[in-house]
Order: structure tokens, then sequence, then C-alpha cells
């Protein structure tokens, strides 16, 4: 089958070769689609694939608290809207919860538009990231 792979070496080299920002980006749309799954899931009872997915989702917002670099103010304000999410996120494992999810999905999208604003004023600026 060489379409599925072609298609994986065109992920792996996109990967490879994004910027911090582009992979930031990246982690906030797998974020995303991680909650739009487990949303669904939990809609549909399958609690086994609303967890995998919540637990995937939490794992990108852990990668961002870890990396925040907190040399800067506005990390710090990050980091707490990441630990909120974190701990919304396991109550809505614990409950399987779709109301929380969306709560989570919309602070996601919020975060990912505002993270695509920045990126393209950066842009316009000719700073590189």
């Amino acid at each position: 089958m060489a379409l599925p792979n072609a298609y994986a070496q065109y992920k792996n080299s996109k990967i490879l070769t994004a910027s911090p920002a582009e992979l930031t980006l990246m982690l906030y749309e797998g974020a995303i689609k991680f909650c739009n799954i487990a949303i669904t899931a939990v809609e549909q009872k399958d609690i086994e694939k609303a967890h995998i997915n919540i637990v995937k989702t939490q794992r990108i917002i852990e990668h961002f608290r870890l990396t925040l670099d907190m040399k800067y103010p506005v990390a710090q304000d990050f980091d707490r809207v990441y630990e909120y999410l974190a701990r919304r996120l396991v109550q809505a494992n614990i409950k399987k919860d779709k109301e929380i999810l969306e709560e989570v999905l919309d602070h996601l999208h919020s975060m990912r538009d505002t993270w695509k604003e920045v990126m393209r004023i950066n842009r316009e600026k000719g700073v590189v990231c």
C-alpha cells in the first residue's frame, strides 16, 4: 500500500521541517482533534475511546506546561490556564462529561486562534518563528 506510506512520510517530513511556532500550532490542532474525538466517544458511550483521547489531550497540555519559559511573566499566566485545563480534563475523564470537554475545547480553540494571530503578526513583521 503505497498511499498510506506516502502520507506517513509526508506527515513525518512536515513535522521534521516545521518551525517551533508551527510545531506549537500542530500541537494545538492535535489537542483540538483529540478533544473532539473524546466528545464524540462520550456521546456514543465509548468509554475506552473517550479515555484514550482525553489522555492524549492531557499529554499535549502537560507538554505545553513543561516547555514554558518561566523567565517571561506571561508564562505564569499560561501555566495557570494549562493547569486549569489539565484539572478539567481529569474531571471530564472521571465523569465522562461532555460539557467539561466542550469547555476545554472552547479554550483550546481560543488559544490556537490567538497563536495563529501571533504567527501572522510576526510573519508580517518579518520575525522568524
